[in-house]
């Protein structure tokens, strides 16, 4: 397992500004991870007024702040965007991003970016590996509706609720789960059949790799990375809010088994060359 933060992510020059100063994106995973997807958590200014179109890629996007609307420019559709929504877009989708307020979200990819990708001319990144043709457009989940429509399972002994907002069935080559530890909570896990990257939107805890007895402190804008030979220990010392990303993605009902893992769903990706 390794955790990455802000501060590491700028002494290793992985802090990009792919548009101009409004845009800022830390790289905290990138194609070298081998995780089988990569993801940025971007800052974006208010005011700024995008058009993208990832001919290359499947991308999500997850609001942790801020306000906006995303438009399809082929169909005209559009979006309000706020904390909790999540937008999805692929090789068929021009789109138009524009920010009412200061903004942050994370950004998930597949095939994963290699790090260092700037826009081109059409708002698209260059290619980083094999993507399906697909007749798929754009798609928007928002946390709220899920919970309401009884989205929402009980993990971790009742001490996590969790809402799957991207699976299998979803066909972009990850899972996203928005996840929500209560304060106090304490489980050890085991990702056997699955890498897992977890961004901590909000509160404090820490991680523990049971096997080496190495701890670390999690906060905002940290992440801890997983796979299947990372039995760890999670203790959540505030109530705290994380995305957690899976590859293979889950199928969307699984729970924990006694050992703390879920069932496979999948291949697995080989992992960072060092693991």
């Amino acid at each position: 397992m390794f955790v990455r933060t802000l501060d590491e992510l700028e002494k290793l020059g992985r802090i990009k500004f792919p548009a101009d100063a409004s845009f800022r994106s830390a790289r905290f995973l990138t194609a070298a991870d081998g995780m089988g997807f990569s993801y940025n958590e971007n800052r974006v200014k208010k005011g700024t007024n995008l058009v993208i179109w990832l001919k290359h890629h499947w991308e999500a996007n997850y609001i942790i702040s801020g306000k906006g609307v995303v438009t399809d420019l082929t169909s005209e559709e559009t979006w309000p965007l706020e904390a909790g929504v999540l937008y999805v877009v692929g090789p068929n989708d021009r789109h138009r991003l524009h920010l009412t307020e200061d903004e942050c979200h994370v950004s998930i990819f597949c095939p994963p970016l290699k790090g260092d990708e700037r826009f081109d001319n059409d708002g698209s990144y260059e290619a980083s590996g094999p993507i399906e043709k697909t007749n798929r457009r754009m798609f928007v989940k928002r946390v709220d509706e899920m919970r309401r429509a009884g989205k929402e399972m009980i993990t971790t002994n009742g001490q996590a609720r969790t809402i799957r907002m991207l699976t299998k069935a979803d066909g972009v080559g990850f899972g996203l789960s928005d996840v929500r530890l209560a304060a106090g909570a304490e489980t050890v896990l085991s990702c056997k059949h699955h890498w897992q990257a977890n961004h901590i939107i909000s509160g404090s805890g820490e991680v523990t790799d049971v096997t080496t007895g190495q701890t670390w402190e999690l906060g905002p804008s940290t992440a801890y990375n997983v796979g299947p030979e990372d039995r760890h220990r999670v203790r959540a010392h505030t109530d705290i809010h994380l995305l957690s990303v899976f590859s293979p993605p889950l199928m969307g009902d699984e729970q924990l088994d006694e050992n703390g893992a879920l069932a496979p769903s999948g291949p697995v990706p080989s992992g960072p060359s060092d693991y």
